[in-house]
C-alpha cells in the first residue's frame, strides 16, 4: 500500500511500519464508528414553532410578518 492511500499521512514523508499501522488502525476505528444522530435545533426560538402561528418573538416583542 502506498503512503497516498493512508488517510492523514503526511505527503512526501516515509512512514515507519509502526506509524503506518497506527494510521490504518485509526482509519478503521473512524470508519467503524457509528454516526451520531442530529440533535435538535441549536439557538432557535424557544416555545412553539413561530412560523406555525404567524409571528416571531424577539426579546419579549412579537413581530408579525
Amino acid at each position: 500500500m502506498s503512503d497516498d492511500a493512508i488517510p492523514n499521512a503526511a505527503p512526501g514523508k516515509a512512514l515507519t511500519p509502526a506509524a503506518r499501522r497506527a494510521l490504518e488502525e485509526a482509519a478503521a476505528r473512524r470508519a467503524a464508528e457509528a454516526p451520531t444522530p442530529a440533535s435538535g435545533e441549536q439557538g432557535g426560538p424557544a416555545g412553539p414553532e413561530p412560523t406555525r402561528y404567524g409571528d416571531w418573538e424577539r426579546k419579549g416583542m412579537a413581530v408579525d410578518f
